[in-house]
């Protein structure tokens, strides 16, 4: 490479490097403000986060920056780089112009209140009080609005919400999406109704007997410890908190978790312990050779939220998992779990139920939740809705779309933390992953047949290993449509995750 040029793109890479350490830092900040900060510390909190998101808006749209990008990107010998090196280039232009587009004193606004918005939401919720969260939440749209507004130009997207939704997944835009969630609702319908027919029901009561927090805090340890995410040696990078919403931060080193305990409810920390460490280990699992580098974070969210679900339902609501793991829940569980077979406990953790809330939806009727979110998400920045109206819309929505009747506006509208922390075109990334996952499932069926077996045995390492391979370490060398098309041979569709989901159930129903 020519010497000037490797020059410029050395510095460049030293200006990657301080952008994604700021941004690391910031993001331990956010995660004691949901984790440990005290009820008080809340509008402090915002405006140290407002400062930093004007620090970290300058840093990623300097003179010194464009220079560098310019340089390279009309240098003559540009041609002689490497694909790795094009694309770092490219995913910093993409960023620059992008925060380039945004004025600072939006950026830093957006932080501000997001940090506001959600302290907010997080009282409002425990009191039942819409109207309390509903100025916040109306100050987030609109700033969103605003932000969506200015992206769409130079993202040169159809729509704001397009522009949101990129941020998330890169070249899926909401026509895509409408049409892939359309195709999957029709089936998850279908095999709703053959689930919801059939004699063969679980005792589901199984999941409601009282296990005490501290024994589910050793749970959530022991189902760490079995998916190699490490939280407990001396040589540890990961830990487990509790808070309101579970959450997961951080890359490479330093990669933290959180989940919430209900006595009555023992299986929520199970399932969410096992969601966010299949977030963590993708985190952890990152190249190390691209430590700091824009090609070293996750593809997108559509394909992080693959790996969690992975973890949580293909690994975590097995047979397999749980013949090797059962045994030990009912160690640390005492005489509660006495007497139930792994097939009695299998069928009911994978009970199918339209229920209020969607982190405690089974994965039959998930997708109907996030379609329902994505709906309104949609038409709230296509101007078609406004805040004001959004219970109702809720509520009305969920009746339609699941039979469930909204009793409180915090099991409905306010049960989720996106929105409170900004984050809208976020959602549809969770069944995305649903179809990554299952896409993904085929190609590991073929490569490492042998990984059910090893699964009984408590044996994880086929698995971790192969999603090392094939997704964690690839970061973001390529567009979550190239990246999915190079590991599987075809595009993304509703087809495998239909067939994955009428394969399981109807053994589990007897249908």
């Amino acid at each position: 490479m020519n010497k000037t040029l490797l020059k410029k793109y050395t510095d460049l890479m030293g200006k990657a490097r301080e952008q994604a350490v700021f941004s690391q830092a910031e993001g331990i900040l956010q995660w004691d403000m949901r984790t440990k900060m005290p009820p008080g510390g809340g509008e402090l909190r915002s405006q140290e986060l407002a400062l930093l998101s004007g620090i970290g808006h300058r840093m990623n749209t300097s003179p010194e920056l464009e220079k560098l990008l310019k340089g390279i990107e009309q240098h003559a010998d540009y041609g002689s780089l490497t694909l790795l090196q094009k694309r770092n280039i490219h995913l910093i232009r993409k960023d620059f112009d992008e925060q380039t587009a945004l004025p600072e004193e939006l950026v830093v606004e957006m932080r501000r209140q997001s940090a506001i918005a959600n302290n907010v939401w997080r009282k409002a919720k425990a009191a039942n009080k819409w109207q309390m969260f509903r100025p916040e939440l109306e100050k987030n749209v609109e700033l969103a609005k605003r932000k969506a507004g200015l992206l769409m130009k130079v993202k040169k997207t159809a729509t704001p919400y397009d522009a949101l939704l990129d941020g998330y997944e890169p070249e899926m835009p909401e026509r895509d999406i409408s049409k892939l969630f359309g195709e999957l609702q029709k089936g998850l319908e279908t095999l709703l109704g053959k689930v919801m027919r059939s004699p063969k029901q679980p005792d589901v009561s199984i999941l409601e007997r009282k296990v005490p927090v501290d024994i589910q805090r050793r749970i959530a340890t022991a189902l760490a410890e079995t998916i190699q995410y490490d939280v407990t040696s001396d040589k540890a990078k990961g830990r487990i908190d509790e808070t309101e919403h579970p959450f997961t931060v951080g890359n490479y080193d330093d990669v933290r978790i959180t989940t919430h305990f209900y006595e009555d409810r023992f299986a929520y920390a199970v399932q969410s312990v096992m969601h966010e460490a299949g977030h963590a280990l993708y985190h952890l699992n990152l190249n190390p050779d691209w430590k700091f580098q824009p090609v070293g974070h996750p593809c997108s969210m559509g394909l992080n939220e693959s790996q969690s679900r992975t973890v949580q339902n293909i690994i975590g609501k097995s047979e397999d998992f749980w013949v090797y793991f059962l045994p030990r829940l009912k160690k640390l569980t005492g005489d509660t779990l006495r007497g139930v077979s792994v097939e009695r406990f299998v069928h009911a953790l994978n009970g199918v139920a339209p229920s209020k809330i969607r982190v405690e939806a089974d994965e039959v009727t998930y997708g109907l939740h996030i379609i329902v979110r994505f709906n309104i998400e949609r038409d709230l920045f296509a101007g078609k809705i406004a805040v004001k109206d959004l219970p109702e819309i809720w509520n009305a929505s969920y009746k339609k779309s699941l039979g469930i009747d909204i009793e409180t506006d915090s099991e409905g509208v306010m049960q989720d933390t996106h929105w409170s922390g900004g984050s809208f075109g976020y959602f549809p990334s969770y069944t995305l992953g649903d179809m990554y996952s299952a896409q993904l499932l085929g190609k590991m069926e073929s490569d490492i047949p042998h990984w059910r077996k090893e699964l009984r045995k408590g044996n994880f390492s086929p698995v971790k290993q192969w999603l090392a391979d094939k997704v964690h370490s690839q970061g973001q060398l390529y567009d979550p449509s190239v990246l999915i098309k190079k590991i599987t041979g075809s595009k993304l569709t509703a087809k495998p995750y239909l067939a994955y989901l009428n394969s399981k159930y109807s053994k589990l129903y007897g249908f």
